[in-house]
């Protein structure tokens, strides 16, 4: 199990949210609680209450390439990183604690992944990588292969969805990059899930994913919406005061002000607003449900 929030918004300084909160992402990082089974030996069904295995932050600034910061080190020992998170002010940014699942305790395995102006975190897991991991590669684009610096399924996917047309179409890009995965995972008889909890941006707009091929996704949550309702697919309304969190699990212990995504679900964070729509992967060759509705 990983944690991760992300913020689209108003510009704040990253401790606001990574630091100072009662349940902030620095405490999750060893006492998470969210999709926790106490005893539960077996991943990736079972989760860590502590995430130590590395951790990152994303940052958009000025320029149109995100700044980054990452580590193999736990977030708890990290002074740098309060004293960054205290100093940098952001409208948008993403933020990751890692519990290694696939790939070992180095610093090009911590999230969030970066290229060009795109980021990417993951919570989750593409259940038996090892067995089509060379598939999977073999389908990126060869100019962006070599960017792929680390050894995890989670950057593995990131660049499939680059390949897929992620600037063009992240809706549609990340469907057929899960269709894709999902049809190399049947083929390699892999029945364990693919569980994708994701956040990602441009710089400009911040998307979210959950979604699991055995209905049992990593939590999503994000801040309630101004009017107190909860979010209804494909409506979309304004936020309490134009900022968005989205996040693993809640930074409060404060329940109502967090509404839950439901599975199966891609969600948009632009102009203060957020927007739940559906999501369906799109196999091979398959017909695209993005587009027809």
């Amino acid at each position: 199990m990983c944690r991760w929030l992300a913020y689209s918004g108003p510009e704040i300084y990253l401790e606001d949210l990574i630091i100072k909160p009662s349940r902030s992402l620095l405490v999750q990082s060893r006492f998470a609680r969210e999709n926790y089974v106490e005893n539960l030996p077996g991943l990736p069904d079972g989760a860590f209450p502590t995430n130590g295995d590395g951790f990152g932050v994303a940052w958009y600034g000025t320029r149109e390439r995100p700044g980054l910061y990452r580590d193999l080190r736990p977030a708890w020992s990290d002074k740098n990183l309060v004293n960054l998170a205290e100093q940098i002010k952001s409208g948008l940014f993403l933020a990751h604690l890692r519990a290694a699942y696939h790939g070992i305790v180095q610093r090009t395995n911590s999230h969030p992944f970066r290229h060009d102006c795109w980021t990417f975190q993951h919570n989750g897991e593409i259940s038996g990588f090892e067995k089509i991991k060379r598939t999977l590669q073999f389908a990126v684009d060869e100019d962006l292969f070599s960017c792929i610096q680390g050894t995890t399924d989670s950057e593995t996917a990131f660049f499939l969805a680059l390949s897929f047309g992620l600037a063009e179409d992240p809706h549609q890009a990340m469907a057929r990059m899960v269709g894709f995965v999902e049809a190399e995972m049947k083929k390699a008889g892999i029945t364990d899930p693919f569980r994708l909890t994701c956040a990602f941006s441009d710089g400009k707009t911040l998307y979210a994913i959950r979604h699991a091929t055995d209905d049992k996704p990593k939590t999503l949550y994000y801040n309630r919406t101004r009017d107190g309702l909860d979010e209804v697919i494909n409506d979309a309304r304004e936020a309490p005061n134009g900022g968005v969190t989205l996040l693993s699990e809640p930074i409060d212990d404060c329940p109502d002000n967090w509404v839950e995504v439901p599975s199966g679900s891609f969600v948009t964070v632009a102009g203060g607003q957020v927007k739940v729509e559906p999501f369906r992967p799109i196999p091979p060759g398959g017909p695209d449900p993005v587009k027809q509705g």
